[in-house]
């Protein structure tokens, strides 16, 4: 069933939006890589700076709409919007990528508020037939169908044509007719985000074990024959913590109960949401803001670590569109469910019914109404 929509404007010229504006006042939206997975955060910048985050931002026909060479139609960007987030771990050339994390911003029509939401990696879903990669479609976890849909004939894999199915998997899922923007984030450069920023302080609700670091950041190493990991654990303690990049990265990716995440996926999903708000907050700093190297460094780390695509708009045409979307603005959700157990066999995820409700809520632009109804949908931790 369709149950939402999203649209952009017209091709009205837009009007200079720096007249009067001081020089390091001027605001653009890091769209997409200062956030894990973006969240309308915006930085002061020139034009300089806009320019170059801009030639360093990857670009690609996430949607398959696009022509080779097509030129990028300049128009107003209105609301609602609806937005892609994929983040994704650094594989071989010749292996499929699998989307480790999925989020949809929905952005009302006044651009200056929005709702994040989490969709489980191992949600079970319907993936649909997709010609261009020969897949005739079927029954899988939701972050299988960017594997399906990159394989290419005699050519390594493609993100990009991976995101395309996982696009219209999720909008079966959602009911969203069609995306106004993604973006695939690639969490090796995430990394640099954070430590050109200088580190991000976030509150950590309860005590954290990795399961794949030690102390000093290193591997551990695999326990002989399998079943685990030897060695020390980094610690990431309750309450307020300063993460560099790799602590920050290895926090967020923690999902077992004998790490201390005793709902698992659901629980990775509220902290990567927590590390989202705290990192747009530092991004809001003057801290960053008025420092031009530091932004500079900023700017360009989040470039790389992206590949974004407007559907005919550029990442600073939503940055300046979304200038007014701030993180306290955006409100964190959670989206219940449950483990599907067939034969004693793990199939996946489900959602609770109450979820459908949420996003014809999401189609009729009700959402606030909604989480009055139903708090438990708002993800308040912080």
């Amino acid at each position: 069933m369709i149950v939402g929509k999203a649209g952009n404007g017209g091709r009205a010229k837009k009007p200079s939006v720096w007249a009067g504006v001081p020089r390091w006042a001027r605001v653009c939206t890091v769209f997409g890589a200062v956030l894990m997975l973006l969240s309308g955060v915006a930085l002061a910048g020139t034009e300089v700076l806009m320019a170059r985050y801009e030639g360093a931002v990857g670009k690609a026909d996430l949607f398959g709409d696009q022509a080779a060479g097509a030129k990028e139609r300049k128009s107003d960007i209105k609301g609602p919007l609806n937005i892609l987030l994929v983040g994704i771990d650094p594989r071989r050339p010749e292996q499929p990528p699998l989307a480790d994390s999925i989020m949809v911003l929905h952005v009302p029509e006044g651009l200056d508020r929005g709702y994040l939401f989490s969709l489980p990696r191992d949600l079970y879903v319907d993936i649909p037939r997709f010609e261009k990669a020969g897949y005739n479609g079927g029954q899988d976890k939701l972050n299988a169908a960017m594997s399906y849909g990159s394989r290419k004939q005699g050519e390594n894999p493609s993100a990009a044509q991976g995101f395309e199915l996982l696009a219209k998997t999720v909008q079966q899922v959602t009911g969203i007719e069609r995306f106004d923007a993604g973006a695939i984030i690639n969490f090796s450069g995430f990394i640099k985000i954070v430590d050109a920023m200088g580190g991000v302080t976030m509150n950590i609700e309860r005590e954290v074990r990795s399961e794949h670091r030690r102390p000093d950041g290193t591997h551990r190493e695999l326990r002989p024959g399998g079943g685990g990991y030897l060695g020390p654990q980094a610690v990431y303690e309750k309450g307020k913590q300063h993460l560099e990049g790799w602590q920050a990265l290895d926090y967020v990716r923690q999902r077992y109960p004998k790490n201390g995440v005793p709902d698992g996926d659901y629980g990775r999903q509220r902290h990567q949401q927590q590390f989202v708000k705290a990192m747009a907050s530092q991004a809001f700093s003057a801290d960053v803001v008025t420092n031009p190297i530091k932004l500079d460094r900023v700017l360009r780390a989040a470039g790389q670590s992206l590949v974004f695509n407007g559907r005919g708009h550029s990442v600073v045409d939503f940055g300046l569109a979304l200038k007014n979307l701030r993180p306290n603005s955006i409100q964190m959700i959670k989206l219940p469910g449950g483990g599907i157990i067939e034969n004693g066999k793990y199939r996946g995820e489900r959602f609770e019914p109450a979820v459908q409700d949420f996003f014809d809520a999401l189609e009729n632009e009700q959402l606030d109404a909604f989480l009055l109804e139903h708090p438990k949908f708002q993800n308040k931790a912080s």
